[in-house]
C-alpha cells in the first residue's frame, strides 16, 4: 500500500467525531492491506512503531521537527527562501496553526514540488523506524536529516500526518477496540471474531503482531497464541461488591483472600537472567525499579516466569507498609539508584501465569498458587508471597479485612479457588472488597480526565477552574461524564491539571466521548483520576448508564489523587459498575430505587 493512501484514509477518520464510522473507515483501509503490512498500518495508525509496551520511542520536540521542515522545504519555499533561520519560520506558523502538522503541510503546499507518491507504507515504516533507533553521537543531526530527507519524498497530505507521528501528535481518536472490530468487519464482513482477536490482545498486548497473525493464518492462528515472555498480558480486573454476605454468594463456601496493595501493579517476565517489568497500563519499567529486577532474577526460582504482584515502599524492621503517596515517589527517570537506596521496595507476588514454558491461566487458582509458592519465598527480601488465607464465612472475611485495614491497606481481593486467569477480563473470579456503608459511597471512583473548564478569580493563573471526568463504557467502547468537579483541588493539584491538560489538549471533542456538556476545551481521554464522592445520583446532564435521557452523576465529588502513571483510561471504573455501586447504596438499606 502506498503511504499516500493511508494518508487519505488518515484525513477521513481526522474527519469524523462518530465511533461507527471509525471502524467502518478502518475497515475499508484493513481490507486494502496486505498480510506482511497490516502489523504496520496498526501500529502507524497508534502513532507508533513499535507496540507500546516497547520502549522504542520516536523522541523529536518542536524544535527538532522544525528544524526538518524547514531543511525539507527551504531550497523551494517562497515563504522560507532567504530567511536566516528556516526552524524560526517553521515555528512561527507552527504557533498560528497550532499543530506542526498543518505548518508542515501549508510549507509542503507552497512549495510546489512534484512527487511521485512512490513510497509505501513499509518505506516510512522503515524510515520513522530508523530515527527512533539512533543513539550516541551525532543522534540529533541524524535524527533531523532522516526526517527531512523522509518529507521531501512525500506529498502534502502525506507530510502532514508523518510530522504528526514523532511528535505524538497523532490523535485520531481510535481505541482498541475499535481497531479489533474493524479487523473483524474487513475479513469477516461482521463484528464476530472480535472477542477471538480481543483474548489474542489481552495475551500480547500487541494489536500489530496480532492483526499480523489474523491476516496470515485467520481465526485458527489467533486461537493458538499463548503467552509469550516479553510481552506484557492485559491484567486481569476485579468487580466491587458491597458486603461479605454477597461476595460469599458469588466465591462459593470456600475461596481465597489475600491484602489489597495499595502500590504499583507489577508483572515480571523473567527469562533466564533477563527480567522485564511492566505496569498495569502496559508500560515498560524495567530501568524504573533496578531493585525488583535485581530481587527477581535472583529470588524467582524458574527458568522462565510471568508473574503478578504488587510493588509497595515497605519498612522490613517495623513490617509496617507505607501510604501510596510515598510509593509514588518511586515513578522518576532520574537519581533512580538513590532513591532505591532510600525508599525500597517489596513486590507481594499474587498471581502465577507462565512457568518455565508454559501458559498457566487456563488452570485453576489454586494450582497455579501452589506453583507460585515453588518459586516464590514467603520472607524474601524483595520479591516476597502475597498473604492468603482460604476462608469460609463473612466472619473469616470481616475479620481478615480488619487486620488489613489496620495494618494501612485498601482492604481484601477475594478469590475463587477454580477461577482461570482471565486476561484483560473483569468479572466475579475477583472481588475487590473495600469499606462500604449503606446508604452512601465509601469506595472510590477511578473516572478519566475528559475536559477541562476555565479558571475564574484566583484560579486563572492555573488556566483551570473545573474537570469533566467520566467513566468507561466496554459495550460501547467509549467515555461517558459523570461529575464535572470544582472543588476539593489543592493549588499545587491545579496546577498539575493545567500541565497534563495542556499535553493532552484536543481541538474538538474527542470520537469516544459521548458528553451533553461542552467544558472550555477538550482533553485525550487518557489520564485516570481517583474521585472520592458521598455517593451516587441520576442526572439528566450526564451521559453515563444514560437512559431516557437520565444517566448518574457523582454528588460532591473531590479528588484523591491521579492515577495517570499506572492505569489505562479502558481500565477506568465502569458504567457496569456504577450501576452496581448505585443500587449496593440503596439494596443494604432496603430502599426501594
Amino acid at each position: 500500500m502506498k503511504f499516500s493512501t493511508l494518508a487519505q484514509y488518515y484525513e477521513k477518520l481526522e474527519a469524523t467525531s462518530k465511533r461507527l464510522e471509525l471502524v467502518d473507515i478502518l475497515s475499508q483501509l484493513f481490507k486494502e492491506a496486505k498480510a506482511e503490512e497490516i502489523g504496520k498500518i496498526c501500529y502507524l495508525i497508534q502513532g507508533r512503531v513499535a507496540p507500546f509496551f516497547e520502549p522504542t520511542e520516536l523522541g523529536m520536540a518542536e524544535s527538532l521537527a522544525a528544524q526538518a521542515i524547514g531543511r525539507a522545504f527551504d531550497p523551494t519555499s517562497p515563504r522560507l527562501r532567504g530567511a536566516s533561520n528556516p526552524k524560526e519560520e517553521v515555528l512561527k506558523l507552527y504557533r498560528k496553526k497550532g499543530n506542526m502538522g498543518l505548518a508542515a503541510v501549508q510549507l509542503a503546499t507552497n512549495a510546489k514540488r512534484r512527487t511521485t507518491n512512490a513510497l509505501s507504507v513499509s518505506d516510512v515504516f522503515g524510515e520513522l523506524g530508523k530515527i527512533a533507533e539512533f543513539t550516541g553521537n551525532g543522534t540529533v543531526e541524524k535524527k533531523v536529516s532522516t526526517l527531512s530527507d523522509l518529507l521531501k519524498k512525500l506529498d502534502p497530505i502525506s507530510v502532514k500526518h508523518v510530522v504528526n507521528i514523532p511528535l505524538g501528535t497523532l490523535r485520531l481518536g481510535i481505541g482498541d477496540p475499535t481497531v479489533l472490530d474493524a479487523l473483524s468487519l474487513a475479513k469477516k464482513g461482521d463484528k464476530s471474531l472480535r472477542p477471538v482477536l480481543e483474548s489474542a490482545y489481552n495475551k500480547t498486548s500487541d494489536l500489530g503482531y496480532v492483526a499480523e497473525t489474523f491476516y496470515k493464518k485467520g481465526e485458527k492462528g489467533l486461537s493458538s497464541i499463548k503467552l509469550i515472555v516479553g510481552k506484557p498480558v492485559r491484567p486481569a480486573l476485579a468487580e466491587r461488591l458491597p458486603s461479605a454476605e454477597e461476595a460469599i454468594k458469588r466465591l462459593g463456601p470456600e475461596f481465597a483472600a489475600e491484602p489489597k496493595f495499595d502500590g504499583f501493579r507489577v508483572a515480571v517476565h523473567k527469562n533466564g537472567d533477563k527480567v522485564e517489568l511492566f505496569s498495569r497500563n502496559l508500560e515498560n519499567t524495567t530501568h524504573a525499579f533496578p531493585d525488583i529486577v535485581r530481587g527477581a532474577q535472583r529470588e524467582i526460582k524458574a527458568k522462565s516466569a510471568i508473574l503478578e504482584g504488587e510493588a509497595i515502599a515497605y519498612n522490613p524492621l517495623t513490617s509496617e507498609f507505607l501510604p501510596f503517596q510515598e510509593t509514588t515517589k518511586r515513578r522518576r527517570k532520574y537519581k533512580i539508584e538513590e532513591m532505591a537506596i532510600k525508599l525500597p521496595l517489596v513486590l507481594f507476588a499474587f498471581d502465577l501465569l507462565y512457568l518455565n514454558g508454559k501458559d498457566i491461566t487456563a488452570i485453576p487458582y489454586r494450582e497455579r498458587r501452589k506453583l507460585l509458592q515453588s518459586i516464590v519465598s514467603k520472607d524474601g527480601s524483595t520479591v516476597r508471597l502475597a498473604e492468603e488465607r482460604v476462608l469460609h464465612s463473612a466472619e473469616e472475611i470481616t475479620k481478615f479485612f480488619n487486620e488489613a485495614v489496620s495494618e494501612g491497606l485498601e482492604g481484601l481481593m477475594l478469590k475463587k479457588l477454580d477461577s482461570p486467569y482471565v486476561a484483560g477480563g473483569r468479572g466475579f473470579h475477583w472481588i475487590k472488597f473495600k469499606r462500604s456503608q449503606s446508604g452512601e459511597l465509601t469506595d472510590t471512583v477511578d473516572c478519566v480526565l475528559l475536559g477541562v473548564y476555565a479558571g475564574r478569580g484566583r484560579r486563572t493563573e492555573f488556566g483551570v477552574g473545573g474537570l469533566l471526568v467520566g467513566v468507561y463504557d466496554e459495550k460501547k467502547d467509549e467515555f461517558v461524564t459523570i461529575s464535572r468537579i470544582g472543588t476539593g483541588l489543592t493549588d499545587e493539584e491545579f496546577r498539575k491539571v493545567a500541565e497534563i491538560a495542556r499535553k493532552i489538549k484536543v481541538s474538538k471533542k474527542p470520537a469516544r466521548v459521548n458528553s451533553k456538556v461542552e467544558p472550555a476545551f477538550w482533553v485525550e481521554p487518557k489520564v485516570v483520576l481517583e474521585i472520592y464522592a458521598d455517593e451516587i445520583t441520576k442526572s439528566p446532564i450526564h451521559t453515563a448508564g444514560e437512559e431516557n435521557g437520565i444517566g448518574y452523576a457523582l454528588r460532591f465529588p473531590r479528588l484523591v489523587k491521579f492515577r495517570e502513571s499506572d492505569k489505562r483510561a479502558e481500565d477506568a471504573t465502569t458504567v457496569e459498575e456504577i450501576k452496581k455501586l448505585y443500587q449496593n447504596q440503596y439494596e443494604r438499606s432496603n430502599i426501594k430505587i
